[in-house]
């Protein structure tokens, strides 16, 4: 048979194909999520994240220590108080749990990019993401909270915020403050296109976050709607986002790639708890090969457009990249 194309003579090789190689990685992309509490002398495992831990300030730099030699250069701190209320006050407070583990994270590893989570979920006596008005989270009187937690994190040393609310005009709030605060330079990285997914369950475990009541379907997007996810991701850039994420990552690839052609900022994508728990527990019972999984949803998210990978994950990708089987 007389053939001009075949696609097959660059697949020949390990050589050839890494030639080719149409979506690159490499570690300098890649964001672990860590949970610091209150509290002293704590590494506890989280249930539904086999292999994920909680951490207390005094035990976070051995973690943050295995991230630094892995060759992760950014960490991304959620935290868990002891003490919760209804405004979440805890999570603007000077000696709150994520501004006492920056102060620390900065003194034991500085040179590490230290991202923080900013939204109030985990603060909250209720476990929604802003103050209530009756049973209504209230947008506007949230903004100003928001404000202040990201303000508070980036005096005790975060390289970079995150709001993760889904409060319509958080982005502006917090790039107001930070700049009236002298924070011009600091970077905001916001979750534009989150969904409203069943996927963050273990994520609520670990944070101990989920609502006393009802749900976050009333600011968290309808997974149904792709249109809503650009129109998000378009207004927080003009509002002045530096970098738009897409959270989940696995099932929203359409998304990553939509927002990646509408956008002309990095864009992120967050590989979250329930896509890690998913992948554990099938690799236990022996159904799956774990590093191949874990490499394939990586490199999909890349390929849809992701710049930027945010996933438990992260350690185990680099140590592929370093062996030459992902990058």
């Amino acid at each position: 048979m007389e053939l001009v194309q075949r696609p097959r003579r660059l697949r020949g090789s390990e050589t050839v194909r890494r030639m080719v190689r149409e979506t690159r990685m490499d570690k300098s992309s890649l964001i672990y999520p860590m949970f610091v509490m209150d509290g002293q002398n704590i590494q506890e495992e989280i249930p539904s994240m086999e292999g994920q831990y909680r951490y207390s300030v005094d035990r976070m730099g051995y973690e943050l220590e295995r991230v630094a030699k892995a060759g992760v250069g950014s960490v991304m701190l959620f935290g868990i108080p002891d003490v919760k209320d209804e405004c979440g006050s805890q999570a603007y407070a000077e000696d709150g749990i994520v501004q006492r583990a920056l102060r620390e994270a900065k003194r034991l590893f500085p040179d590490l990019y230290y991202i923080t989570d900013v939204c109030m979920c985990e603060y909250t006596s209720h476990g929604h993401c802003g103050v209530l008005r009756g049973s209504e989270v209230d947008n506007d009187a949230t903004l100003e909270l928001l404000s202040r937690i990201a303000l508070s994190h980036v005096e005790a040393g975060a390289d970079m915020v995150a709001p993760s609310d889904m409060m319509d005009g958080r982005v502006r709030a917090i790039r107001e403050k930070l700049d009236w605060a002298g924070h011009k330079n600091t970077p905001i990285m916001s979750y534009a296109v989150k969904y409203a997914s069943a996927f963050y369950g273990p994520f609520r475990d670990a944070a101990d976050s989920a609502p006393a009541f009802g749900d976050r379907r009333s600011y968290q997007m309808d997974f149904h709607n792709s249109r809503e996810g650009v129109r998000e991701a378009l207004l927080d850039v003009g509002e002045g986002a530096d970098i738009v994420m897409v959270k989940p990552a696995m099932a929203y690839q359409d998304m990553i790639a939509k927002v990646r052609e509408v956008t002309n900022v990095p864009v992120a994508a967050y590989s979250v708890s329930g896509e890690y728990a998913m992948v554990k527990a099938a690799a236990k019972m022996g159904w799956i090969d774990e590093d191949r999984i874990i490499s394939e949803m990586a490199v999909g998210a890349y390929r849809a457009g992701a710049q930027i990978y945010l996933t438990y994950f992260a350690k185990e990708l680099a140590r592929f990249m370093d062996e030459g089987r992902i990058g």
